[in-house]
């Protein structure tokens, strides 16, 4: 007769047992809908009962929501619930007015967004003319940029990288996702004056001068 002492402490149960997936994809739902920022599936594990199989309730809850109203959707490292693309239209209610990014600040975020991490020197040499303080400052307050790695070269310069912010505004899973030149003209964010980093003639940095520290035209 075995004393149930002697049991091995691996064979005893849980002192929770883990709930059903469905019940797991609840408790993602609630958190995810309560949560003004996207949740990282780390912080999800810890919030859920041990034993939660976070990944596979993301997949399930994913698939349940595909074609509704609402969608689950990946944004950098973290999962959000976001309203369905085409239904935008319907959370609008007041005309807001449409202002576009400076030249200089399509500029350089587009080389942060294409070519990260990306120091301030590295901007300066793919546009062609030197950066300015104020649209890297304006860029951060709108939380589409944030400082990287430093770069293991000589005074160790900081690395400029797009945030989840900037993946959320644009509805991006990942850097990867980003639209290619077609894309970007057809949006409106790129004239028939190129790509950043091509050359321009003095008379072309005159005229761009004054909107050098302004995030936005009028």
């Amino acid at each position: 007769m075995t004393d149930e002492t002697d049991l091995d402490d691996d064979d005893a149960p849980g002192l929770f047992p883990v709930p059903p997936i469905a019940e797991q994809e609840r408790m993602i739902e609630a958190i995810l809908f309560a949560s003004a920022e996207p949740v990282t599936a780390a912080e999800l594990t810890r919030r859920l009962p041990e034993g939660s199989d976070v990944g596979e309730a993301l997949v399930h809850l994913r698939s349940r929501y595909a074609g509704r109203g609402v969608h689950l959707v990946r944004v950098g490292s973290g999962w959000a619930m976001r309203t369905a693309p085409d239904l935008g239209w319907l959370m609008r209610t007041e005309q807001v007015e449409t202002r576009r990014l400076s030249r200089a600040a399509i500029e350089t975020l587009a080389i942060i967004a294409y070519h990260q991490p990306v120091t301030r020197a590295e901007i300066e040499e793919i546009r062609g003319v030197s950066l300015s303080r104020g649209t890297i400052d304006q860029l951060m307050e709108l939380d589409w940029i944030r400082f990287g790695r430093r770069r293991m070269t000589p005074g160790r310069p900081l690395t400029f990288v797009v945030t989840d912010g900037f993946l959320d505004h644009f509805g991006l899973e990942t850097p990867r996702d980003l639209p290619g030149v077609k894309e970007l003209r057809e949006a409106g964010l790129l004239d028939s004056r190129g790509m950043p980093g091509q050359q321009r003639s003095s008379e072309d940095e005159d005229e761009e001068n004054p909107g050098q520290t302004e995030l936005f035209e009028d």
